[in-house]
């Protein structure tokens, strides 16, 4: 049995989690600045070119981001802190040298691909900016990775709030200058911020990873040759990379088609780029805004599962599986009642733009989305990348089918039904995937019946005392945030009477069992969950 020091996990969720809400929050500061700034049409216009930042990304660093993070937990565990450092080494040196290439392949193309693929010669400089982001980026994602991997959550949070402090910063101090110039340059602003936050990223777990070698001193002569470490890297990093880049090209072709399939159900050009914007820089954002807490379970599920699977305690895994999806279920459920009762006021109070529709449309597949973030962690630290990849493509493809064929004729709604349809097939094959590893729990009474009561009431009777008198006396900001409280505190208390988590297993997250000498030491991952 490999033992884990319960407080560390739990601490490094939390700092996770914590990070994360700050960063939303900050976040939709900046994007309701951005969109004030620049409008809808503008919004659209910086979302078109954002898969590109996503599918530099996923080439240059996602797969070795999560491959550095397992590799890090792994050898750590055995006490080879030279092979950790070794493999940390090479993945920075490759990746920094895919972000190079990546540069200069898009900085001399991006001619080509703004006239040929976007269709629209504003996004040529925003592209040229972009470019210059991608080695920074690589390489500072990387060095994130093997933080996580020490469970040192404390380094990537840090980064992660000031990183997105940069941003606001940079864009607030030069937006002056380029946003009376034209979309185009705003768009450019945007991404000159972006530029500069990978830079600063990058210095910030540099300079961290220097200290943290210094002060710990871990060093140790390497086990493993540089051809076995780097076998292994490129072992799990391919088929992560293949995965991440397959969905970023669909997701880029995604995004293309929307626009140009929405000028075929009827709209003008500047009016299907201005609902692409409002979709996917303000509805979609706000929908993943409570995933923070998700996000950093999923992060620290990884290299929890995969050391419990190398203890071979599947019975473990199982009970980290079927706690961590009831409780994205119950999340999600809380989420779908917020943005289907509050969605039109939600879109005004935020943003001031009519996007309470697409909002309630999207808060259907809260339960999914949230389910489907925590379902990619188990799976990820099960080894299952490949089978990851397959539902990948499958999702992409049944969306794109869904754009090609149904947007013309029914809108975006045809968009956000197809996500759907795409997510409830997806997690039915992650759920079989995971039962051929370890029977688990699924109790749909828990995980779906109970929780969604739970919501509807909490939606309705915040709702009515909405209606009633909050949102009348004190306006719509206030008496929206009291609604939004009021909401949370029923569907909580539901949730408790209802049995879809008990007052016994809070008590067990937090409470502290002796079992030996030092209880800091002496819990598997499996008691922090079950």
């Amino acid at each position: 049995m490999v033992f884990i020091n319960r407080r560390r996990i739990l601490t490094g969720a939390l700092t996770l989690t914590a990070a994360g809400v700050i960063t939303r929050i900050l976040g939709f500061v900046y994007r309701i600045y951005m969109s004030n700034l620049m409008g809808a049409e503008g919004m659209g216009l910086y979302q078109l070119i954002m898969p590109v930042y996503a599918l530099a990304w996923s080439i240059s660093c996602a797969g070795f981001n999560t491959t550095v993070s397992k590799l890090t937990a792994q050898e750590k565990a055995k006490g080879e802190f030279g092979n950790m450092n070794r493999m940390l080494k090479q993945s920075v040196v490759i990746t920094t040298m895919l972000g190079i290439l990546l540069t200069v392949a898009l900085y001399f193309g991006a001619e080509l691909l703004s006239v040929h693929f976007f269709n629209d010669a504003r996004t040529l400089l925003p592209l040229q900016i972009l470019s210059l982001a991608f080695p920074f980026m690589a390489a500072g994602t990387c060095m994130r990775g093997y933080f996580i991997g020490l469970q040192e959550t404390k380094v990537p949070a840090a980064n992660q709030v000031l990183e997105q402090i940069v941003r606001m910063v940079v864009i607030y101090f030069i937006a002056g200058s380029f946003v009376p110039r034209g979309l185009e340059y705003a768009a450019a602003a945007a991404l000159i911020a972006i530029v500069a936050e990978e830079i600063f990223s990058f210095l910030f777990v540099f300079v961290a990873y220097r200290f943290h070698k210094k002060g710990k001193k871990l060093w140790k002569p390497p086990t493993l040759s540089a051809a076995q470490s780097l076998t292994l890297i490129m072992g799990m990093a391919l088929p992560l990379t293949g995965n991440r880049v397959a969905g970023s090209l669909l997701t880029a072709w995604e995004n293309v088609l929307i626009p140009q399939r929405l000028q075929m159900y009827g709209l003008s050009a500047t009016e299907a780029i201005s609902e692409f914007g409002r979709i996917t820089g303000m509805a979609i954002p706000l929908i993943f805004f409570p995933t923070a807490v998700l996000t950093a379970l999923s992060v620290t599920l990884v290299p929890a599962v995969s050391e419990a699977v190398a203890s071979r305690d599947m019975r473990g895994v199982s009970g980290i599986a079927s706690k961590a999806l009831l409780f994205a279920s119950v999340t999600g459920m809380g989420a779908a009642a917020l943005f289907l009762f509050f969605g039109h006021e939600l879109g005004m109070a935020i943003y001031n733009q009519p996007i309470g529709m697409m909002l309630m449309l999207l808060g259907i597949m809260c339960p999914f989305i949230y389910m489907q973030i925590v379902l990619s962690g188990v799976l990820n630290g099960l080894g299952c990348q490949m089978f990851i990849f397959r539902n990948s493509l499958i999702s992409s493809g049944i969306s794109i089918a869904f754009i090609f064929l149904l947007v013309p004729r029914f809108g975006l709604s045809a968009y956000i039904f197809g996500w759907l349809f795409s997510l409830v097939v997806v997690i039915a094959l992650g759920l079989y995937k995971i039962r051929q590893f370890m029977p688990i729990e699924m109790e749909f009474s828990r995980w779906m019946i109970r929780p969604l009561i739970a919501a509807s009431a909490a939606g309705l009777v915040s709702r009515l005392a909405a209606d009633r008198f909050l949102l009348e006396f004190a306006g719509l900001r206030i008496g929206l945030a009291l609604a939004i409280a009021l909401l949370g505190i029923i569907f909580f208390v539901g949730v408790l009477l209802s049995g879809c988590i008990t007052r016994d297993e809070i008590r067990r997250l937090f409470e502290r069992k002796n079992r030996g000498d030092s209880p800091r030491d002496s819990q598997t991952f499996k008691d922090v969950i079950v």
